[in-house]
């Protein structure tokens, strides 16, 4: 099998985007990889109506990874035009998790940061997910020290960390 392809989200990769992402962070086939939610938080992660309204977002943008046919992997990048990217929605289809996908989406993000001149990236992470948060740590990202709540209230309440990391060179 040769290595996914990541590529701009269109249009018609919507409904298996939104697919792929709730069976990468949560049920039963998100707990096939390592960096699911589904035993932190309940309830639907993304709904069809928030992946559009990403989408068509003009300071977002939204990549895939495609295997074949089938949407594997994705990253979002919102330029907050304050001289800051949020990159968020980095997920992989458990089957594709520790195979450097991650990685290549997370590098695929970082480049458009770069290219969109912003001086922090950042993103957030449930506090819960220490190894997560330490992949993105060995990744170069720094906790900022700021906490933020979860905006979905669980059972046990939730905080994200921040994340932030300054853009490679061009």
């Amino acid at each position: 099998m040769s290595a996914p392809v990541i590529e701009p989200a269109k249009k018609d990769d919507l409904p298996a985007l939104k697919v792929m992402i709730e069976g990468a962070y949560r049920g039963d086939h998100a707990r096939l990889g390592w960096t699911h939610e589904a035993d932190i938080v309940q309830g639907e992660r993304i709904t069809v109506r928030e992946v559009v309204e990403l989408f068509l977002d003009p300071d977002i943008a939204i990549f895939v990874a495609r295997s074949g046919e089938d949407i594997v992997g994705c990253v979002s990048v919102t330029d907050k035009g304050d001289g800051r990217a949020y990159i968020g929605l980095l997920c992989v289809d458990p089957p594709f998790q520790s195979s450097g996908l991650g990685s290549r989406l997370l590098t695929t993000a970082e480049r458009l940061c770069t290219a969109l001149e912003v001086e922090k990236m950042e993103m957030t992470v449930i506090e819960d997910r220490e190894p997560l948060i330490a992949w993105y740590e060995r990744a170069g990202y720094e906790r900022s020290g700021e906490r933020r709540p979860f905006p979905v209230p669980q059972e046990k309440p939730l905080f994200f960390v921040v994340l932030e990391k300054t853009p490679p060179s061009a």
